[in-house]
């Protein structure tokens, strides 16, 4: 039974039309319901999908990633091109430099925004990778083909290397860190991959800080000096959420909105989805943050079945999913090795291009990352969903299915 609130009737705001906040619509109008529902993005484009960008539209494959949704049929209300500036919950309302917007219920889905180097504001030649502009600014620097300097070498850094040799360019990529995926993986299970880079003919540079950027060179802190035709930014994100600093929605030390199990925040009537919030996962036992596209899919469900509601209904707890193309890899990670006691190989990456990682925890699969084996990633999803305890000698073995790894 669809159950609308009086709040709700009176209207459901979404900010932010990332995958979150699309989502959450039309989750909205699948589910029944018949409420006003407001969709506020602050870039002038009709709402699209970001991983396209370090791919198709970087190289020139596809002109845009747009959502292939029918707002209007929908009845959803898209204000393009607004951005929200502050929030005023005791008077339900936002504001925008167009003027202030009431709301009956709110959902946050803001997204996250890249880290900046700093130093390097208004220095040619510097650019991020996040939004469609972005993409359109870099496209015709790649097709001439220059020296590009990649700073960080975590997922985004490895896919831009990825199209930036594609296109022709001679690439380096400095790390910090000194190893790639360091914030990401375990330093075993990063060490094969480092050897891409070499083989898709970019340097790669680890333990490299970096003290400057001039125009045309990137300056190292060790003396070193790297020429640059283009230098992209690459060191990760941060939940676009300083406009909510002081409005009563309860922040991480992150800069997370804190979320509860149902994505509800400390306001009533507020929801937070996406990259913008972290949740607490039962499964994990932890607080999540998971900038990725499948939880941007997946939470808008489930903040859609608790605005019907009108009242906690339905526990967000999902088993995180995503993957990244580099190098000619399809590379994919369910789950969360946090906490897991029990690390397997299945398959060695010294002896050929496909090879898995599984984690478990007290006998139970948590996490899988697969290279080029995406039947692991899928059968081992499941298992990790039914927490059944697993034989550790059948994950190790590649020639047994996961699914049959049964204990």
């Amino acid at each position: 039974m669809i159950m609308q609130t009086e709040e709700a009737e009176s209207g459901v705001v979404i900010v932010g039309a990332g995958m979150a906040g699309v989502q959450t619509a039309v989750a909205l109008r699948e589910q029944g319901f018949t409420g006003p529902v407001t969709l506020l993005g602050a870039e002038p484009h009709q709402p699209y999908d970001r991983p396209p960008l370090s791919k198709a539209v970087l190289l020139g494959k596809a002109e845009d990633s747009a959502f292939d949704v029918d707002f209007e049929g929908l009845g959803i209300e898209l204000r393009l091109g607004t951005e929200v500036t502050g929030l005023r919950a005791a008077d339900h309302e936002l504001d925008t430099e167009a003027g202030p917007v009431p709301y009956g219920i709110l959902v946050l889905a803001t997204g996250a925004e890249p880290l900046t180097l700093p130093g390097t504001g208004g220095v040619p030649g510097v650019h991020l990778l996040r939004t469609l502009d972005d993409a359109a600014r870099l496209r015709p620097v790649l097709a001439q083909a220059p020296s590009a300097v990649v700073v960080g070498a975590g997922w985004i850094g490895a896919e831009f290397a990825t199209a930036a040799r594609e296109a022709g360019c001679e690439v380096t990529v400095v790390e910090a860190a000194d190893r790639v995926l360091a914030g990401a993986l375990p330093a075993e299970v990063a060490e094969p991959m480092a050897s891409w880079y070499a083989e898709a003919g970019a340097e790669l540079i680890t333990g490299a800080k970096v003290a400057g950027v001039e125009e045309g060179r990137v300056l190292l802190a060790d003396g070193r000096t790297l020429p640059a035709g283009a230098v992209v930014v690459g060191i990760g994100a941060r939940p676009a959420t300083g406009w909510l600093a002081g409005t009563g929605v309860e922040l991480g030390p992150d800069g997370a909105v804190v979320a509860d199990a149902y994505l509800r925040t400390s306001l009533p009537g507020v929801y937070a989805v996406g990259d913008c919030a972290s949740f607490p996962s039962g499964r994990y036992g932890t607080r999540l943050l998971v900038h990725h596209w499948d939880n941007a899919l997946q939470g808008p469900r489930t903040v859609a079945a608790n605005i019907l509601a009108g009242e906690p209904a339905r526990v967000y707890d999902p088993v995180p999913y995503f993957w990244s193309e580099q190098f000619g890899r399809f590379v994919q990670y369910a789950g969360h090795h946090g906490g897991a006691d029990t690390m397997l190989w299945r398959g060695d990456p010294a002896a050929g291009r496909t090879w898995s990682v599984c984690w478990l925890r007290d006998g139970v699969l948590v996490a899988v990352l697969a290279v080029g084996r995406p039947r692991d990633v899928a059968q081992g999803r499941k298992l990790i969903e039914t927490a059944e305890p697993v034989d550790p000698a059948k994950v190790s073995d590649p020639a047994v299915p996961l699914k049959s790894a049964g204990a």
